[in-house]
């Protein structure tokens, strides 16, 4: 075979290689939709440190959370109405990022993988979700945060298959962390901040970089 054919040959395998990919897994997650959700994180925990008064070194008693009450907001109003506006800022940036790689590459945002992607992660999230309400209605409020880092984790695990696999590893990280902080519930906003936030950023540069800078 000679070069020309040879080189042709190669050429035809990777776009194979690259339709089979397209069809099977969704390549158009932006690295930098994980930098801006790990932006959003680390001021919802600082609002929430400042609130709970962590940078001045008071500990959070959980066993008085309920009637815990400052800037005229109930602790628990207060924590629920930051989460919801980190989720939802962290959501409509993932989108955003997303939809103007998918733009650039000429892909379709919206297909059976993406489907098939949102309910793999969706499934861990929502059973994650009515067991941190099991825990609140219960009292555990020590354990939500490591909770919500570990069926994160779950979650990004299940749906990697449909995704870049570099989304596994950043699952995985987010499951140990969850675990740890179990045992050290008096760190859960840190290890939040860490998981949800420093975590998102390294693995949102990491992303970028590696598919997305060229």
């Amino acid at each position: 075979m000679t070069q020309p054919q040879h080189q042709e040959s190669l050429d035809t395998l990777q776009a194979i290689r690259s339709l089979m990919e397209r069809s099977s897994r969704f390549i158009s997650l932006s690295g930098l939709s994980g930098v801006s959700a790990g932006i959003c994180a680390l001021i919802g925990a600082g609002v929430a440190g400042v609130y709970l008064g962590r940078f001045d070194g008071q500990e959070l008693n959980y066993d008085n959370f309920y009637e815990l009450e400052r800037w005229g907001i109930k602790a628990s109003t207060f924590m629920f109405l930051d989460a919801t506006l980190v989720l939802i800022f962290a959501v409509l940036s993932a989108i955003y990022f997303t939809t103007r790689k998918a733009k650039q590459k000429g892909l379709k945002v919206w297909d059976a993988v993406t489907r098939r992607l949102i309910l793999s992660l969706a499934v861990p999230l929502l059973a994650g979700g009515v067991f941190i309400m099991a825990l609140l209605y219960h009292g555990i409020i020590g354990l939500v945060a490591p909770c919500t880092l570990l069926f994160y984790g779950l979650g990004l695990v299940n749906a990697s298959k449909y995704t870049l696999d570099d989304v596994r590893q950043l699952g995985y990280a987010q499951i140990v962390l969850g675990l740890i902080t179990c045992f050290n519930v008096g760190y859960g906003l840190e290890s939040w901040a860490f998981g949800f936030g420093f975590l998102h950023i390294a693995y949102g540069f990491y992303m970028y970089y590696k598919y997305e800078r060229s």
